[in-house]
């Protein structure tokens, strides 16, 4: 037991070196997990944490406790990718992001602040407005419509695909350039269809990601308070999830739920 304790500790460390130990293969997920002692992880839900001082992330003064918290998870989850391919800064690039919802509404926002034209690929044509209007986007794609999909053909340099629902790779990476990168950060249960020609003749690549690094999460968060952005929330009592659950169950939310535990001063993301 020594040694296996050893080996993860070891491992940790360098994964932390690396600004990487989201990535360990012995991680310990700190909600709805086993902990080493055997009892349950709660997270947010528990009356009290213990944490290493390598694990806390400050939130800067001037962000919102409440539209800061899901920046800890969709919005580190987004802003990994762009740091990963170099777009927090230089040129202007044409980037796309697949679904408009908590994690796609989140990537819009930092594309533009990054001074990216963005382009939302969506299923809804009735988030078209939502996205250009509310979030600033530049573009729109109904990616169940042949035209504007063909229209759209090589002309973006990156992807972000935030939809956690079934469907193809295909007609995705026919949108980017020759050389053009997509990072998977939603997570389907069922096997996502991933073609070779589209890759093949246009030299393209397919990664995932998920979160980031504590280090990069501050980092996050500092931008974040820099350029005042964060997530677009509603806020639910307690007496009130089972109906947020049906609400979220019709993706009737923009774009998270804060659960309101402890009156108006704590909140938990959901």
């Amino acid at each position: 037991m020594t040694g296996v304790l050893l080996d993860t500790l070891l491992s940790l460390g360098m994964k932390l070196r690396d600004s990487q130990e989201q990535y360990c293969e012995n991680h310990q997920f700190t909600y709805n997990g086993i902990f080493w002692d055997g009892s349950i992880t709660y997270g947010g839900y528990s009356k009290m944490l213990v944490a290493d001082t390598r694990y806390v992330v400050h939130v800067p003064e001037g962000l919102p406790m409440d539209a800061a918290a899901p920046l800890l998870c969709a919005g580190i989850t987004v802003f990994t990718p762009f740091k990963d391919y170099n777009l927090l800064e230089g040129p202007s690039k044409k980037i796309g992001i697949v679904g408009l919802g908590g994690l796609g509404h989140l990537a819009v926002k930092f594309g533009k602040g990054f001074g990216h034209h963005v382009t939302v690929i969506s299923t809804s044509p009735s988030k078209e407005a939502e996205a250009k209007v509310r979030l600033g986007a530049d573009d729109f794609i109904v990616s169940t419509n042949s035209q504007q999909m063909q229209a759209g053909k090589r002309s973006l340099d990156f992807i972000i695909d935030t939809v956690s629902a079934e469907h193809s790779l295909g007609p995705i990476l026919e949108l980017l350039k020759v050389n053009g990168a997509l990072t998977i950060v939603g997570a389907p249960a069922e096997p996502m269809g991933l073609p070779a020609f589209p890759m093949i003749f246009g030299k393209r690549s397919v990664r995932g990601s998920m979160i980031g690094s504590m280090k990069e999460t501050q980092e996050m968060m500092n931008y974040c308070a820099e350029k005042n952005i964060t997530c677009d929330i509603e806020v639910v009592k307690t007496d009130e999830i089972n109906e947020a659950l049906d609400r979220l169950a019709r993706n009737d939310v923009r774009y998270r739920f804060l659960i309101d535990i402890a009156g108006a001063k704590t909140c938990i993301g959901a």
